[in-house]
């Protein structure tokens, strides 16, 4: 069903983040231990930010542990802000418009989860979209049409309030074509200064989400860890699973909640619905 992770702090090289951890997100697109599939593998992405006003991306169609460009360009570049996905579809083409993150200016987003029987909503949801929006709109994936959803309602003013009325409305759409359960998501979102996740699904039986724990106290803890010593104290991430198997190193993320990171710290708030 997906796995993705964000990451904020001080500049590191992306292969720090896809390739060196022991559960790194290139293992999970062939092994994950938490995701409704084991294998990830109708495509990847990648968005960083990097000197250009708006953030970098690549994606590919192919498995993330076959592609040597990913290899190449992770081992290179570096950034402080960084958006990874590995794609398991539920239905939609494989193809680099439906590789995640998407972006649109300065804002990335990634999803991991489904609208339920989307083709049997997909045309009232389309029609909720600002008509100056829609145009944009590249790919055929729900996540996509979600993004466009929590755009349309406002995500670069308020993006905790956008993404409940976006829920709230694709919630009410589903109900009323007699979808029970129409919404299942992690989510991030970010616009290169803090990131959003959140962690919702209509039954309350969401996908797995985990945020890092503070890098100085787990330094002080495990002082003979290299990979510790090389993360500065900034460092945050928000993952799908955790990267490793480090005692203390992850805390889950609570049903129906926002995570707000910005800076070396993190805010956790409830997250609920706004019903249109």
């Amino acid at each position: 069903m997906c796995r993705w992770l964000a990451y904020s702090g001080s500049p590191v090289l992306i292969e720090e983040l896809l390739y060196k951890p022991t559960n790194s997100l290139v293992m999970q697109s062939k092994h994950a231990k938490m995701g409704v599939e084991t294998t990830n593998g109708d495509g990847f992405g990648v968005g960083w930010y990097g000197s250009a006003p708006y953030p970098g991306l690549f994606h590919s169609t192919e498995p993330a542990w076959n592609d040597r460009n990913l290899r190449e360009l992770s081992a290179q570049a570096s950034a402080g802000r960084v958006f990874a996905h590995i794609r398991a579809s539920t239905g939609s083409a494989v193809q680099q418009t439906n590789c995640h993150p998407f972006r649109h200016g300065r804002w990335l987003w990634m999803h991991n989860g489904l609208i339920r029987d989307f083709p049997t909503v997909k045309r009232d949801l389309v029609m909720a979209v600002d008509p100056t929006l829609f145009p944009l709109i590249e790919g055929a994936t729900d996540s996509e049409l979600f993004f466009f959803l929590a755009l349309t309602f406002g995500l670069e003013q308020d993006p905790r309030a956008a993404v409940a009325a976006a829920v709230g409305l694709i919630e009410d759409v589903g109900r009323r074509h007699g979808i029970e359960q129409p919404l299942q998501m992690t989510v991030a979102t970010t616009d290169g200064d803090t990131t959003w996740a959140f962690r919702y699904s209509s039954e309350r039986q969401s996908r797995s989400l985990f945020h890092s724990t503070d890098i100085a106290t787990l330094r002080a803890q495990y002082p003979e860890n290299p990979l510790l010593h090389d993360l500065a104290d900034n460092a945050r991430l928000v993952v799908s699973e955790p990267l490793g198997d480090l005692r203390g190193a992850w805390r889950e993320v609570p049903e129906a909640t926002c995570v707000v990171v910005h800076g070396s710290g993190e805010d956790l708030f409830p997250f609920s619905p706004t019903a249109p």
